[in-house]
């Protein structure tokens, strides 16, 4: 069994972390990234550069970066950046929206249902470039609770046959069964997982199980969600790639390779990063 990993590092992680990085060192990361092997890296966001700082420079990241083999995408909340979107050299637009009404209007300030007429206007300006929609906070909502996976199956039924339905445990409160049966449910292609609770990488098993066959986790396992109180960060890489190769999956990711970007990061940023592996070793050889 082989899983595509996608590095959600310079766009999910950075943008939620508290430094602001240089668009040449956000390149020189997905650079790092696609060395190591990583197969897919979500490069930027195309937002305004004073409401979220750590994206500014989203084009100049692109064009900066040394991608090598690695398929780069951007995250595109509305049509405007659509159309930054496509004036770069990117291969995969990704689109989000929450699965209930509190998150959209804190996070987006629109309703549900808004939220999700826009997504469905960006994949129908997608035309040929491959997309993924990722429908976030799918497995609860920091406002609402525990989700009904009734509505998820909804939603991503809306996009079925258009794009590539992913489904994020945004804060992280998802248990292995519970993951298992809305990926098999929604049919999903792809998990994301955080670790707030000690949960992510059991989750990201149960998704395989369940079929999925893409899995997002961030370098170091940066970033968190800004809208969620004491939300910790996504799995970590190179925590996954040990795991997933441990029990016979394989992500052609080279992981001592991989270990060296943590630690590279780590000295950039100043500070002991989330994940274990990159201070554990590889393993015993």
């Amino acid at each position: 069994m082989r899983v595509t990993l996608c590095d959600v590092g310079p766009r999910d992680g950075l943008q939620n972390e508290p430094e602001t990085l240089a668009p040449g060192v956000r390149a020189g990361l997905i650079g790092r990234l696609a060395a190591a092997g990583l197969p897919r890296i979500e490069a930027v966001s195309f937002v305004r550069d004073d409401r979220v700082p750590q994206m500014a420079g989203a084009e100049q990241v692109v064009a900066d970066a040394d991608r090598g083999g690695a398929e780069l995408s951007g995250l595109v909340l509305n049509e405007r950046g659509f159309e930054r979107f496509a004036a770069t050299t990117l291969d995969r637009v990704n689109v989000t929206f929450a699965a209930t009404e509190g998150f959209n209007r804190r996070n987006g300030n629109m309703s549900l249902a808004d939220a999700v007429a826009q997504a469905e206007s960006i994949v129908d300006m997608a035309g040929v470039w491959p997309r993924t929609v990722t429908i976030s906070a799918a497995f609860g909502c920091p406002f609402e609770g525990r989700v009904d996976p009734g509505i998820v199956a909804d939603l991503a039924a809306r996009f079925s046959g258009r794009a590539e339905i992913v489904l994020a445990d945004t804060i992280g409160v998802a248990t292995p069964s519970h993951v298992r049966a809305l990926v098999a449910q929604t049919g999903a292609a792809g998990f994301h997982g955080h670790n707030t609770r000690n949960t992510g990488y059991a989750n990201a098993l149960a998704a395989v199980e369940a079929g999925a066959r893409v899995l997002d986790a961030s370098v170091g396992g940066l970033g968190g969600c800004p809208y969620a109180p004491r939300a910790t960060g996504n799995v970590a890489t190179e925590d996954l790639v040990y795991l997933l190769e441990g029990e016979g999956v394989e992500t052609g990711i080279d992981l001592d390779a991989l270990v060296g970007v943590s630690l590279w990061l780590e000295g950039l940023l100043g500070r002991r990063l989330e994940g274990y592996v990159y201070r554990a070793g590889g393993g015993l050889g």
